[in-house]
């Protein structure tokens, strides 16, 4: 892969990171911050809510920037968003800094994964777009954990700090390597808007709510679930997680090849499996060594999904590229919001941690009969010219 698409792959471990981290983070900052766990965990929420509002937000004000330096400006949005989290006096500040850096993830990937595509050939674009989003789950492997590890060590503050300098030097990676010439339509934001209203990219964007609803409905209590219905401690549970990362890992590769191979009936293979296994977690839940198996099996699933679903928005969205995928990485934070309020919902109702996966297997299920449906509609799309 070309070293642009390297420097993208850093930055988004930046984001990922930043995003992801502050889960491990939330007793610390309740401590420091004086403010209770659930409010502090509002920070959660606030992000993925930040990435919603902020995706077509940036997406407008940048449409007819040229792409390396609309990428630069999300980096160095990015950047001072963890400047302010680190300096942060208040509870009030830092969810408001949180927002901040929420501000740029959806832009960033959207448009990332247009840049990507357009570095390597038509063959090995969903490759590409997967190598970027590599550095999604290598921030799950190894940012979270060490993340998490370094605040502990030294104060919530200091993880905030770090993110800060890898950014500034992927900022520095991302103008050296990434062409300051790349190919670009003159963009016509009410056209743009016309071509995102298509039936094809809204059923996309709703796959993509779906299916990240169905993870975070299970993942956002994956802990207790894990101490409470399988029996781990603690350090079997960060174990747990780490299997996890390598799961997603694994498929972000094993997707990008998919979508190059064929993208729908891979859509919907994988939306079967997805189904399937979150299913059968809330059986081998309560066995340890199945537990992990099926962690790691679901992990594969889960981020298979992500570059199938990039790769469609950009095609089907061809004339509105950086808008659609942008709006899509608001789609996937949208789930994350909702799965983590179905779970909260469903928990205070009374429904055992063990038997969140049997929901999160229904919302998956709406996952695959919108991709069968889109699937439908392209059969249709391609018969209506003969008829």
């Amino acid at each position: 892969m070309p070293l642009a698409i390297i420097a993208l792959a850093t930055a988004s471990f930046c984001i990922g990171t930043t995003e992801f981290v502050i889960m491990g983070l939330l007793p610390d900052i309740a401590r420091g911050l004086g403010v209770s766990i659930p409010r502090a965990g509002l920070l959660v929420t606030g992000y993925a809510l930040g990435v919603v509002v902020g995706a077509p937000i940036v997406a407008a004000l940048v449409i007819g920037v040229p792409r390396k330096r609309a990428l630069l400006g999300m980096i160095a949005m990015f950047v001072m968003g963890n400047l302010l989290c680190a300096i942060a006096p208040t509870y009030g500040v830092l969810l408001g800094a949180r927002v901040v850096t929420a501000f740029c993830h959806g832009a960033f990937f959207g448009i990332g994964s247009v840049v990507a595509a357009q570095l390597v050939g038509t063959e090995r674009r969903a490759q590409a777009i997967a190598a970027m989003f590599a550095g999604l789950t290598l921030a799950n492997v190894l940012g979270v954990p060490f993340g998490t590890a370094l605040g502990n060590a030294y104060g919530w503050r200091s993880t905030f700090w770090a993110v800060a300098v890898i950014g500034a030097l992927a900022a520095v990676a991302v103008a050296i390597w990434v062409p300051a010439k790349l190919a670009m339509s003159h963009p016509d934001l009410r056209a743009e808007l016309r071509v995102v209203g298509r039936p094809q990219v809204i059923l996309a964007m709703a796959i993509s709510v779906f299916a990240s609803a169905s993870l975070f409905s299970v993942f956002t209590y994956i802990t207790p679930l894990l101490e409470r219905v399988t029996g781990l401690s603690p350090a079997h549970v960060t174990v747990a997680l780490l299997i996890f990362g390598a799961g997603l890992t694994a498929g972000n590769i094993i997707g990008g090849r998919l979508a190059d191979w064929k993208l729908m009936p891979s859509l919907i293979g994988v939306g079967i499996a997805v189904a399937i296994v979150v299913a059968v977690f809330a059986l081998t839940s309560r066995w340890a060594v199945a537990a992990y198996v099926t962690i790691f099996v679901w992990g594969i699933l889960a981020f298979a999904l992500v570059p199938l679903l990039q790769l469609r928005i950009v095609d089907e969205a061809a004339a509105a590229p950086n808008l659609a995928s942008t709006l899509n990485q608001g789609a996937f934070n949208l789930g994350n919001a909702m799965g983590a309020a179905i779970g909260s919902v469903a928990i205070t109702a009374g429904v055992a941690y063990g038997d969140l996966p049997w929901i999160g297997s229904g919302i998956a299920v709406l996952a695959l009969v919108t991709a069968i449906a889109s699937s439908r509609l392209d059969a249709a799309e391609r018969l209506r010219p003969a008829a």
